[in-house]
């Protein structure tokens, strides 16, 4: 049976900060002191054809096994949960590969309270948002997350990656990360330049051009604890001061929380590594290339010749999304011939790991 670990209940007085925006203010105040100093570390670095952008004094370190934690934040759901399964089982299945440098693995769930996956998955859990600070906006949670579990926790890694429910482990992970610079993914439609005037209510010119701001997420980042210690408060505060901006909110949308990411470091002064390989999205790339991570947020919808149907309902599909209070069958049907390897490739995990998984459809896992 796995251990699990939790924490108390936030006392009132530190939700009647957290709600009256006091809380918010006394965390810019504790970032701006955290002090992190620059250590040699590394083996190799991505190769060249990996990556986007890497700084040119850290190109060729190398050095010891730097192993990273495994982190992802979670709801109490139906579908956060099968999509976490699925996720924790591959991690498994690739940890101990070849050129693996992945550590432990923690779900933090942001519930307040275990659930019934608590003796499954590695677990911590956190309180969520008081009520109606999210506006509805779940993802709002997980900043707030990470920085109690941070808190909190004992973490022995000195590096973490950040991953979310629907990322599956193509292979072994090494770390991606070098130096101060931690690694990232860059996104097509991350573009902070493109909305310069808004992005410049949280990141104001004495800070330098907006492109400091890498085109990322807060997931995959491989990143120094000491640092993510320094940049979570501020992802936090600057995500619910977007939130709480309708421009901002209208402009940004289901992405808000990427841009808060991004913007927090770059408040900080932290650069990533960009690292294209780091993962895949299926349908949008046919190629599984060297890819570590197939991230499965889009529908994938083909008619029976394998042509792409995006945007209409196929004669064959896959989308998490048809899952939202249900969890999906074992043994799912292959896509026809024709369809990109990478949808192959996904749909054939998804049924390795639910045939493996015990108690897959048993409905008390889920409750």
């Amino acid at each position: 049976m796995m251990g699990r670990k939790s924490m108390s209940r936030a006392s009132p007085l530190l939700l009647l900060l957290l709600g009256s925006g006091l809380f918010f203010a006394a965390y810019n105040l504790l970032a701006m002191v955290h002090h992190h100093q620059r250590r040699e570390s590394g083996r190799e670095l991505p190769r060249d054809d990996q990556v986007t952008w890497m700084p040119h004094e850290v190109k060729g370190s190398s050095g010891p096994r730097r192993p990273f934690h495994v982190a992802v934040t979670a709801t109490e759901t139906t579908y956060s949960r099968w999509q976490c399964r699925i996720m924790y089982y591959w991690y498994k299945r690739v940890k101990d590969g070849e050129g693996s440098e992945m550590g432990g693995f923690t779900r933090v769930l942001h519930s307040g309270r275990p659930d019934s996956l608590v003796d499954e998955i590695p677990t911590f859990v956190v309180d969520p948002l008081p009520a109606n600070i999210d506006r509805g906006y779940v993802v709002l949670n997980r900043p707030w997350a990470f920085v109690q579990w941070l808190e909190k926790a004992t973490i022995e890694e000195e590096y973490i990656l950040m991953a979310e429910p629907d990322h599956i482990f193509v292979k072994p992970l090494p770390n991606l990360a070098r130096d101060d610079y931690p690694a990232g993914f860059p996104f097509f439609y991350m573009s902070p330049d493109e909305h310069a005037q808004t992005v410049r209510k949280y990141f104001p010119e004495e800070n330098g051009p907006v492109t400091k701001i890498d085109s990322i997420g807060n997931s995959p980042v491989i990143i120094k604890k000491s640092m993510l210690e320094m940049i979570a408060p501020t992802w936090m505060n600057v995500s619910l001061n977007m939130k709480a901006d309708p421009e901002t909110d209208k402009t940004f949308g289901w992405i808000l929380d990427m841009y808060a990411y991004a913007i927090a470091s770059a408040l900080h002064g932290v650069q990533h590594i960009l690292c294209k390989d780091f993962m895949i999205q299926p349908p949008l790339d046919e190629k599984l290339g060297n890819t570590y991570i197939i991230h499965f947020t889009y529908g994938c919808d083909y008619s029976s010749k394998g042509e792409l149907t995006y945007g209409k309902i196929g004669d064959w599909r896959f989308d998490k999304k048809s899952y939202t209070s249900g969890l999906p069958p074992r043994n799912l049907s292959l896509p026809p011939p024709g369809v990109p390897e990478t949808v192959v490739k996904l749909v054939k995990m998804i049924n390795e790991a639910t045939a493996n998984i015990r108690g897959w459809d048993d409905e008390r896992n889920y409750l």
